[in-house]
């Protein structure tokens, strides 16, 4: 029962060191996990020198393996991606920062692109949001705010994703003068 013990320890890295990752490309972990992951790069590397007899945690061990490899393919071609400039988030954040602060240019042309960014790929049973059904969106925030603030109160909205949900957030614009 040594060897399950190992094998279940060995998932439980795996798991943390994707989530560690997922945090880490998502900017909220300041650096990469390297430790966790030369951690778990030796336990398999123990693994490989060992013989195991018992079939299903063969099984088990080729398939922690095989997710590990392809979760590291990923990991890797992410990182290449960040140091060449290249990472979709990334730039997404750079020509957020870039753009110029003094005019309004209609911050909302870019809400479609903000959406489709926010928006993870799979989200089960939700129907992707269109451009028309977005413009509706904000058109009827824009004429709640009005009601609240007044008719001479301008808004810049942006899209967040927020617990598993996609929402539209509206920040009021100073008036100026």
């Amino acid at each position: 029962m040594e060897i399950e013990e190992e094998l279940r320890e060995l998932d439980l890295k795996v798991k943390q060191l994707r989530l560690d990752y997922e945090r880490y490309f998502l900017g909220t972990r300041p650096r990469e996990p390297s430790l966790l992951r030369s951690e778990v790069q030796k336990k398999l590397s123990v693994f490989s020198n060992t013989s195991i007899q018992n079939t299903a945690q063969r099984f088990k061990l080729s398939t922690i393996v095989a997710r590990y490899q392809a979760l590291k393919r990923q990991w890797d071609e992410t990182l290449r991606k960040i140091e060449a400039g290249t990472y979709e988030r990334h730039r997404f954040k750079a020509d957020l920062h870039s753009a110029p602060k003094g005019k309004d240019k209609s911050a909302d042309t870019d809400l479609f692109a903000q959406y489709r960014e926010a928006r993870p790929a799979e989200v089960p049973g939700a129907k992707p949001l269109t451009r028309e059904k977005l413009d509706a969106l904000v058109a009827r925030h824009r004429a709640h705010l009005a009601e609240r603030f007044g008719p001479e109160a301008r808004f810049r909205f942006r899209i967040a994703f927020e617990d598993g949900r996609t929402k539209l957030k509206a920040s009021r614009i100073p008036q100026e003068g």
